[in-house]
């Protein structure tokens, strides 16, 4: 399937006119866009930890499930409304909304979506910024660079707003190349690169002494482990992964195909992604055990991690250390694999606030670009300068209330407000039997009553 843009970004528009829409140039160069943002931090880091911390297995059989019950259904609700209004979020929220109140609403949900997208970004630059310094770290080992290996060791200001700052550049230069040329063309690089380099580190992994013993207790569920906590978690780990709540799935919705058929192309993201976080936490899982044969201290008395935040930076290079000359090439290589899983999903979040501006007409791609660069890198200088109170602050603020709180509404606004024959017109353009299949029997009442319902107790528990 070729899909042609319908303006390049350097035909400019009249003054005051939005630049006609962009669309990815194949269904492969959205999948792994779409898998781009989705795939993140939160499968290689989050998810392993709470597998981990959840009996393993357990976790597992009811991630997979919970993908399905909630997750599936809300991307579903934002690529649909991304496509039917040809908009990013703030626009299609208030088209769906109609007039008056409703619309006002919308627009303000949207809003809402941007702002989290702006601090989501802001963090992500920090994190994104550590792991390329923990990449560097054991080349310039390796290249005997002692004042760049001190100065990549230290904890210190400038140290973590150089590499921010690095982070921040690197995805605004994708972005300001367009969805085609920027965002299209480094995903489908940068998404298959990182999928090899996850399995070649499970094979060399799997031979270390201890790496049966987690790769049983990973896929061996122990059905005992069940329970409301692991329920929740395992809820808020299957919405959050997929960049639901930001307005990122949205926008690549408004640049898909209308012959694409959106069901099949939203299973598949989402199989994209869910099997992400399987392969990693296959190589996370195991190598926690392999640490722990290694002296390092992993695991406490209840046999619970001694720190999910710690895992990736005190953990894993305290395992690479311990393994002596070879760890240090899996030490590069397993923080390369993990700064391009952390800036394949800042793409799409700097895309949000970019598209936007771009819609208005007002401000070309280039300058709107670098000016939402510019913004989030000064809400990161801010966090660092305030990094006790402020760090965890935004982590939760936008996790644990924005994204899901946008989420649930943009259920409701697709659900109640955006008409049965509306949705059924969408859905058909790429798949004319839409109306025959068990998905259209369930889905709009499903993401009008069962999503928001399911959302808000992961909010609720985020709460408590």
């Amino acid at each position: 399937m070729t899909i042609s843009q319908a303006k390049s970004p350097g035909v400019a528009s009249a003054p005051g006119e939005a630049p006609a829409r962009a669309q990815f140039s194949s269904r492969f160069g959205f999948l792994m866009a779409a898998a781009g943002a989705a795939v993140g931090l939160g499968n290689v880091w989050s998810f392993p930890s709470m597998a981990a911390n959840n009996g393993g297995g357990a976790f597992l059989l009811v991630y997979v499930v919970m993908a399905f019950i909630l997750a599936y259904p809300a991307l579903m609700a934002e690529l649909t409304l991304g496509r039917y209004a040809q908009s990013g979020i703030i626009n299609a929220m208030g088209r769906v909304g109609g007039r008056g109140l409703p619309r006002r609403l919308g627009q303000g949900v949207g809003g809402l979506a941007l702002l989290a997208a702006c601090l989501g970004q802001a963090f992500y630059a920090i994190v994104t910024g550590w792991l390329i310094g923990y990449a560097l770290l054991p080349l310039s080992r390796l290249l005997g660079l002692e004042g760049a290996t001190a100065w990549l060791a230290e904890g210190s200001f400038w140290r973590d707003w150089s590499l921010a700052l690095v982070a921040m550049v690197i995805t605004a230069a994708v972005v300001l190349a367009g969805v085609n040329q920027g965002i299209e063309r480094w995903t489908k690089r940068l998404m298959p690169l990182l999928l090899v380099m996850l399995l070649g580190l499970i094979a060399v992994m799997l031979g270390f002494p201890g790496a049966s013993e987690g790769v049983k207790t990973y896929l061996v569920p122990d059905l005992s482990r069940i329970d409301g906590q692991l329920l929740l978690d395992a809820m808020g780990q299957a919405f959050f992964s997929l960049s639901i709540g930001v307005g990122a799935m949205v926008v690549y919705g408004s640049y898909l195909s209308r012959k694409a058929n959106l069901p099949r192309v939203g299973a598949q993201v989402m199989l994209i992604d869910m099997g992400v976080a399987f392969i990693a936490g296959l190589l996370i899982i195991p190598a926690m055990f392999v640490a722990h044969g290694l002296g390092v201290e992993v695991f406490n008395e209840a046999g619970e991690l001694q720190s999910s935040a710690t895992l990736l930076f005190m953990v894993m290079p305290a395992m690479f250390e311990a393994m002596g000359a070879p760890g240090l090439g899996l030490e590069l290589v397993f923080f390369v694999l993990l700064a391009i899983a952390a800036l394949t999903s800042m793409f799409p979040v700097l895309e949000v606030p970019v598209s936007t501006l771009e819609e208005t007409g007002l401000v070309r791609r280039r300058p709107a670009t670098w000016l939402m660069a510019l913004v989030t890198f000064v809400i990161a200088t801010v966090i660092l300068a305030y990094f006790d109170p402020l760090f965890d602050w935004a982590i939760t603020l936008t996790i644990s209330y924005s994204m899901p709180l946008v989420g649930g509404l943009v259920c409701l606004y697709v659900g109640w407000l955006l008409s049965r024959n509306a949705k059924l017109q969408e859905l058909r353009q790429g798949a004319p039997e839409i109306e025959r299949t068990l998905f259209w029997r369930l889905w709009p009442w499903y993401i009008r009553l069962v999503c928001p319902l399911l959302i808000l107790v992961v909010m609720l528990r985020g709460l408590a």
